[in-house]
């Protein structure tokens, strides 16, 4: 092949991505994972340290790796003791040494997080480089979020009490109470508002687009007022899995051995707020609900306790791998947005419980999609101990409802056709890639 050959010859996108090290990267190693085989791109991706890389996600071909290491923290930049809010501002003042990396490797688009728009959008523009935002919520809670500074601007104390209902761009009313209220509380010192959400919320009009791990007809109603939208919203979910799902061998064992829908799957995450007297009556209730239970608890050092019922299992397991058993019947589950496309995906009836942020609305599109159920009177907020047979009563309802479950299926079914060549969410895919080769010569 001659010189010129080669250089006419299109080159494959190159897509850099820097989430901000904030939150659960696994949407990120998924949707580059998604970019990187099947569409022939080159992916760059920059890990802020000391975060780990999934192993499974750094040995897929076609994947670059380079550690960023912040800034030390400093007491004299610090605007706020929240912990949280410190964070985000180090990450941002270190961001300005990754622009020599990024001018270096000419990308054809970067892929970051809410926590960082407001600086990398300034960056990228300088640098004349497509940014698009991955949200790890639904694309109804972004969209609340995204209308934070314009409600402020039409009412400074439309936040101020949590009561009544707030309307986002044609999209039926919404609770004031889905939106937690420390979050929203107009004052100098609330840096959550005035340092995080608003201005990421107000960068997001300069960004290239916003993907989300979600996919049309779970969120039809709120897509379909979003169409046409700027920055648009691109569904190209429920991202498929790169990994090769092994590990926990002793728990595959023991669920392996039980008949299929037996087992209840509780699991609430890595940020649980569930008191201890909670966690007494949902012991209480699983014990007496008549099934095999399997109850994940992420505080504590790693061990695996049998229950006359159950097993207990304490520091995470592989919870994909866990939804893909047959024997999970119901899936008890804090309603983060992951986890209810990982449910979504395999058909699993989710009883949701959601507890304070963007759970409530996902809950919601559990119960309104047929996914599962919402006990709203279980309000997760600590208010009110939920009692033990109550949640025995309700889950093993659940288990025997054959309805929940074959409406549960239907969702898989529908997850499954989007992500299907020509499904929504691959012809939306195919969008978003059209951006970066159109260019590229």
């Amino acid at each position: 092949m001659s010189v010129s050959n080669m250089r006419d010859k299109p080159q494959p996108p190159h897509l850099v991505f820097l989430p901000s090290g904030i939150g659960n990267p696994a949407t990120f190693f998924r949707l580059a994972a998604a970019m990187v085989a099947p569409r022939s791109c080159r992916v760059t991706f920059i890990n802020v340290q000391p975060h780990p890389v999934d192993p499974d996600f750094a040995s897929q071909p076609g994947v670059d790796l380079l550690d960023f290491d912040m800034l030390a923290d400093t007491d004299d930049d610090a605007i706020s003791d929240d912990p949280f809010i410190a964070r985000v501002a180090t990450i941002n003042r270190s961001l300005y040494q990754v622009i020599p990396i990024l001018a270096s490797l000419r990308a054809s688009a970067i892929f970051s997080d809410f926590a960082i728009a407001a600086t990398l959008s300034q960056i990228s523009i300088d640098l004349n480089i497509p940014l698009l935002v991955v949200s790890t919520t639904s694309a109804k809670f972004l969209a609340v979020i995204t209308n934070i500074p314009r409600l402020l601007s039409q009412d400074p104390n439309v936040f101020s009490d949590s009561a009544g209902e707030i309307e986002v761009q044609g999209m039926p009313s919404i609770q004031k109470a889905s939106i937690p209220a420390a979050w929203l509380q107009k004052s100098s010192t609330n840096h959550l508002l005035t340092a995080y959400l608003v201005p990421n919320a107000q960068a997001l009009s300069r960004v290239r687009g916003i993907l989300f791990n979600t996919f049309d007809w779970f969120e039809q109603e709120t897509l379909a007022v979003l169409n046409g939208s700027q920055p648009p919203f691109f569904p190209v979910g429920p991202l498929p899995t790169y990994q090769q799902l092994a590990g926990h061998q002793h728990l595959l064992t023991w669920l392996g051995e039980k008949p299929a829908k037996s087992v209840v799957y509780v699991n609430f995450g890595s940020q649980e707020v569930i008191s201890e007297d909670q966690m007494r009556e949902l012991r209480k209730g699983l014990e007496i609900c008549g099934y095999h239970y399997l109850w994940v608890i992420s505080q504590g050092t790693a061990c695996f306790e049998r229950r006359d019922k159950g097993v207990i299992v304490e520091g995470g397991v592989d919870q994909e791998r866990v939804l893909t058993e047959p024997a999970i019947g119901v899936f008890v589950n804090q309603c983060e947005w992951q986890s209810i496309m990982l449910a979504a995906w395999e058909g699993v009836p989710v009883l949701a419980w959601p507890q304070p942020g963007d759970q409530r609305m996902n809950a919601e599109a559990v119960e309104k999609t047929g996914l599962g159920i919402w006990m709203k009177e279980w309000n997760g907020r600590g208010e009110e101990i939920v009692d033990g047979d109550e949640i025995g009563r309700v889950v093993r309802q659940m288990m025997e409802d054959l309805d929940i479950n074959k409406a549960a299926m239907i969702v898989r079914e529908r997850a499954r056709e989007a992500s299907e060549i020509g499904g929504s969410s691959q012809k939306t895919f195919d969008k978003v890639m059209q951006m970066f080769t159109s260019n590229i010569n």
